[in-house]
Formats: C-alpha cells, sequence, structure tokens
C-alpha cells in the first residue's frame, strides 16, 4: 500500500510502499477514505526539539481519519465489516490508577496513534477495535476524519461552563478555530479570537467568533479590557503555545475565572503566578486528548445537531501523492484543515 513514512531524524517524509498491516484476534483493519492533517504532524514533519525527543523514525505517521472496516479479528464484536469509523487515538493501559478510575485520557502509560505506533497516512491502517468510534453513514469522510481534533477543542472548551459567559480563544490553528465553533454552539457570550495571521482569524469568524484580534495589530490586554467593562474573560483556551500569548492569558483572565491549555509549548514558559493565578483566585487546567468516550459523544452530538459546522474549517482537499502541499500550507498557515485522501 501507499504510504506517508517519516523515513529518517530530519526535515520532510516520503510516499513509499509498505506492507498492508497484519491484525490481531483484537485488531481491525481499516481501509482509509479521509486523513487529515495535525499540527502535531507537522511537529514530527519538520523534526523539531520535541519530535527529535519522543519519536523514532522510520515508521508511517498520521492519527486522523475515517475509514471503512474491511477485516475483524477474531474476538471483535464491536464492529462488523463495513463499519464507518474513526478512531479514540490514546492507546491506553486499562490498568494504571487512573484507567481504573476511568481516567483513561491521562493514563500513565499512554501512546498514541502515528507518534509512538504506525498511524493512518496510509491507505490502510490497522487499531485495536476498542479504540473505534462508529460514524453515521450520512456523515462525509472529510468531516468524520477532524473529529478526533475536534474533541480537543470541545474537551478544552467544556473543561468548566461557559453558558453565558465571555470565552477568549488564544491561538487560531485548526483547533482554536473549532474551539471558537464549540464555544458558540455552549452558549457563550462572547468569543474572542485572537492571532497574528489574518487567514485564520477569518476562518474564525466565519466559525462563530463575535471579535477577532490580530495581536500583532493591536494591544490584545487592551482590547480585552475594553471588551469586558475591565473585568476581564470569564475562561481562556490557550492554543498558541507562545510565551508571551500565554502570559497574556493569564493577564486577561477575570479574578477567579479558568484558564484551560491545550497548547504545548516548546521551552519553559514565565507566568507571574503571584499575581495572575493565586491572587486572582483563578482554576487552571491542562488537557490532553479526550475523555473516553464522553468527548466523543459529544463531539458526535454537536455535528449531527448542525450545532457545530466545521466544512469552512477544511480548506483543502489533496491525494496522498500530493502530501507535501499539504505540509507546506500548514506550515505556512495558509489553510485550515488539510485532508488527504488516500
Amino acid at each position: 500500500m501507499k504510504a506517508i513514512v517519516k523515513h529518517h531524524r530530519g526535515f520532510g517524509a516520503e510516499l513509499q510502499i509498505v506492507d498492508i498491516p497484519q491484525i490481531n484476534e483484537n485488531e481491525v483493519l481499516i481501509k482509509v477514505k479521509a486523513t487529515s492533517i495535525c499540527g502535531t504532524d507537522v511537529h514530527i514533519y519538520t523534526w523539531d526539539a520535541w519530535s527529535e525527543s519522543r519519536v523514532n523514525p522510520p515508521y508511517v505517521f498520521g492519527h486522523e481519519f475515517s475509514g471503512e472496516v474491511v477485516e475483524i479479528g477474531s474476538k471483535v464484536t464491536s464492529v462488523e465489516i463495513g463499519d464507518f469509523v474513526s478512531a479514540e487515538t490514546h492507546l491506553v493501559c486499562y490498568e494504571c490508577p487512573q484507567c481504573l478510575t476511568g481516567q483513561y485520557h491521562i493514563c500513565k502509560n499512554t501512546k498514541i496513534i502515528g507518534v509512538d505506533t504506525d498511524g493512518c497516512f496510509a491507505e490502510y491502517v490497522a487499531l485495536p477495535a476498542v479504540n473505534l468510534w462508529k460514524n453515521p453513514k450520512e456523515m462525509p469522510f472529510d468531516v468524520a476524519s477532524i473529529q478526533e481534533p475536534m474533541g480537543n477543542a470541545v474537551h478544552t472548551v467544556l473543561a468548566g461552563d461557559v453558558a453565558g459567559k465571555s470565552v477568549a480563544v488564544i491561538g487560531c490553528g485548526p483547533i482554536g478555530i473549532m474551539a471558537v465553533g464549540v464555544a458558540k454552539a455552549a452558549g457563550a457570550s462572547q468569543v474572542i479570537a485572537l492571532d497574528l495571521n489574518d487567514y485564520r482569524l477569518n476562518l474564525a469568524k466565519e466559525m462563530g467568533a463575535t471579535t477577532v484580534i490580530n495581536s500583532k495589530n493591536e494591544d490584545p490586554l487592551a482590547k480585552i479590557n475594553e471588551l469586558t467593562d475591565g473585568n476581564g474573560v470569564d475562561v481562556v483556551c490557550e492554543m498558541s503555545g507562545h510565551p508571551i500569548a500565554m502570559d497574556q492569558g493569564f493577564k486577561m483572565v477575570t479574578n477567579g475565572g479558568r484558564v484551560s491549555i491545550l497548547s504545548l509549548p516548546v521551552r519553559p514558559v514565565e507566568i507571574d503566578i503571584t499575581n495572575d493565578i493565586v491572587f486572582k483566585g483563578i482554576t487552571v487546567q491542562g488537557i490532553t486528548g479526550r475523555k473516553m468516550y464522553e468527548t466523543w459523544q459529544q463531539v458526535s452530538r454537536l455535528l449531527k445537531s448542525g450545532q457545530v459546522d466545521v466544512t469552512p474549517l477544511i480548506t483543502h482537499h489533496f491525494s496522498l501523492d500530493d502530501f507535501k502541499k499539504g505540509f507546506d500550507l500548514m506550515i505556512e498557515g495558509k489553510c485550515g484543515k488539510v485532508v488527504l485522501h488516500p
């Protein structure tokens, strides 16, 4: 089969012909219909410090997809051949203290598909049946392929109450843009999107942002102060990972507010803990992955109801052969979600 292989410890990837995966008794073989590029994939493609410390080429990467079940293991009963599926990308142990208390998303032994194991930038992918999520037959393949990252957005926004509250989304990559749509659907009174990229701020506007702020052109703290009558925002969803933006997020949140952090800064970030966390009495929460499988239910229902429409976010489609064009757009920030079709 064709697959995009992270072939060496350096920049880039290659399209190669590799063996179709073999499945064990608890696994399923899926024919990939659509697979989308994530920011994590860009980290691996460009070979940054995080990738260098985490991944071990050569292997097939990619972790967001939708597809059709074409083969099932002898002990699989949860899905059937022909089912239309996506997948939870965290492979968990089910044995650690976190798993035993139902907190699978923070399993201490987590492995991630396409990071620690072979992934889905390919014509076929093999996965444990327990990780599969069955999709409605009418859901478009491209929309189904971005449910996993949408789950990150849903988990971040809905980590606390947002109804009637002001929400600032810092960093309008694809997940940040989805967070805008989720916050709006959840009843936020204001959804303020902040970034340096006008292209992506325009997408955030399409997804329901009530105000967009280009932090390169105006002072975001002054603007937030103006929009909130000097009180600050109730909720900050930090998606940028940039040290300056993160510090601004803690400064713009109101006393007693919440800061939920999904971003992965590549180096330590300096925060004024005394004045911006302790004296403010705020809640700070790290967000990893999706709650298994509460978040998947929320994502599926938001999409099915039409309360969140992700189609404006899906801006580019390429064949697997043209994957480099998709990565170039992601690196340049001149796209929303890029979907590859094997």
